[in-house]
């Protein structure tokens, strides 16, 4: 990503990394539809009554690899191979600590969890078993995401797409199978996703060991080096504790969205679902600045640097437009098949969510790229102060907005959050933009 058409480089990076985000979304996608078709409407709402914990689980993970990648990459532009290996040890033995500590934290707190997030009594039964068995496979999510972020710090965003799309499809025949042939349940769509994920995780270990043997650690790679350790943790833990705080703050939000009913979760899950997909590429494409903003950087490049920011950001507004179009033409009948429910008032609920959500966008682009590519610099301190102003925001939201406003206050508190937001990291950009020009008196 040094060298050649910065927008070539994005977007080698970017389309495979998206379609795999899609494939990867298709998990959650493909138990929304079958549970909501096959199961109805209650057991629909189970799922989404604690989707924002999983979500967490999820994103805290990705976060984290992602920041321990951020690293790999940075030493992979700047051609330290021997420091780069030193990375790849400390970032697996680091992976595998983080899933331990999840798993004991996740289990322990879910019951409480689910009491405090208001969690409706038919429902909650259904809602205990799915995460319990997602929320014990949590190292199989760690370690899938530890493997493709490292293939994509390296360059190798296409191997990651392809195992995704095999398990997904297996992800498909597993819920079809378990949930509607073997009458499962919930817990049917659960096994489903752990198992289809855990073989894309066995095809990613075989593929590294025959064709990346750098990103497979020897012994001699397991060198204690303290600042590498440290830089890894710093870089790992702050895009972590970043989603982490976006996620505790949607857990608030889950809460008043249950205080609702069950037909509100339902029609607020099949909305977020939806948003979910169209938010895809703005993350990829963010995530694909953050590796590009990591290697030019440690290459020296800083004027790439900002010019591939720039075009992420117009690439971003390019989908946000699209995303826009399709919602409003069709985003009842993706409500309708996605859900399979006749219901006037999930229907209603869920469109507007989305009609409330999608035109900022456009906002929300700016956040993410100019977030990821800062956090690409090294610079950690403000994506994760804007983190903690859409968390002090959505426990404003639950506590005030949704109490005096009802669903729509929870409609109209993201975009508030993304303007508020935004803010932050444009100024922490121009400063970065201002420190990195040469200095005319050094000419």
């Amino acid at each position: 990503m040094t060298q050649g058409s910065i927008i070539k480089n994005l977007a080698g990076f970017a389309v495979p990394v998206l379609i795999g985000n899609i494939f990867q979304q298709m998990y959650n996608i493909v138990d929304t539809a079958i549970i909501g078709n096959v199961l109805g409407d209650d057991a629909l709402a189970s799922i989404g009554a604690a989707a924002p914990v999983y979500a967490l689980m999820i994103n805290l993970t990705e976060g984290i690899t992602n920041g321990f990648a951020v690293i790999i990459a940075r030493f992979f532009g700047a051609g330290d191979k021997q420091t780069m290996r030193r990375s790849v040890s400390l970032t697996y033995i680091l992976s595998a600590m983080i899933a331990v500590v999840l798993t004991l934290i996740s289990v322990i707190a879910l019951n409480p969890l689910l009491h405090l997030l208001k969690t409706p009594e038919k429902i909650i039964g259904d809602t205990r078993r799915y995460m319990m068995i997602i929320l014990l496979a949590i190292v199989v999510t760690v370690t899938y995401n530890m493997l493709a972020g490292m293939m994509r710090a390296i360059g190798n965003s296409r191997v990651p797409l392809y195992f995704l799309m095999v398990s997904s499809f297996v992800n498909i025949g597993l819920d079809i199978l378990f949930v509607k042939g073997f009458s499962m349940g919930v817990a049917g769509a659960a096994y489903a996703t752990v198992i289809s994920q855990g073989i894309s995780v066995i095809l990613c270990f075989i593929y590294c060991i025959k064709k990346c043997p750098e990103l497979i650690f020897g012994i001699k790679e397991l060198a204690f080096d303290k600042p590498l350790l440290l830089e890894l943790i710093n870089t790992g833990f702050a895009l972590g504790l970043m989603e982490a705080i976006v996620y505790v703050g949607s857990i608030i939000m889950q809460g008043a969205v249950n205080s609702f009913g069950t037909a509100t979760i339902a029609a607020h899950t099949s909305a977020r679902k939806i948003n979910d997909v169209f938010t895809l590429p703005l993350g990829t494409i963010a995530m694909a600045t953050s590796t590009f903003a990591s290697q030019n950087y440690g290459a020296g490049k800083s004027d790439r640097v900002k010019k591939g920011i720039r075009y992420g950001i117009l690439i971003s507004f390019a989908w946000s437009a699209f995303a826009l179009i399709v919602v409003l033409l069709f985003g009842r009948w993706m409500i309708q098949v996605l859900t399979g429910t006749i219901d006037p008032e999930v229907i209603h609920t869920a469109l507007k969510y989305m009609c409330w959500n999608v035109p900022f966008f456009f906002v929300l682009s700016i956040l993410l790229v100019l977030r990821n590519g800062l956090q690409g610099v090294g610079r950690k301190i403000v994506p994760i102060c804007g983190s903690v102003v859409e968390l002090v925001l959505k426990i404003v939201a639950a506590a005030v907005l949704a109490p005096a406003l009802g669903y729509f206050g929870i409609c109209i508190c993201e975009p508030i959050i993304w303007i508020l937001s935004s803010l932050l990291v444009v100024w922490d950009y121009r400063i970065f933009t201002k420190q990195s020009e040469p200095n005319p008196s050094c000419r």
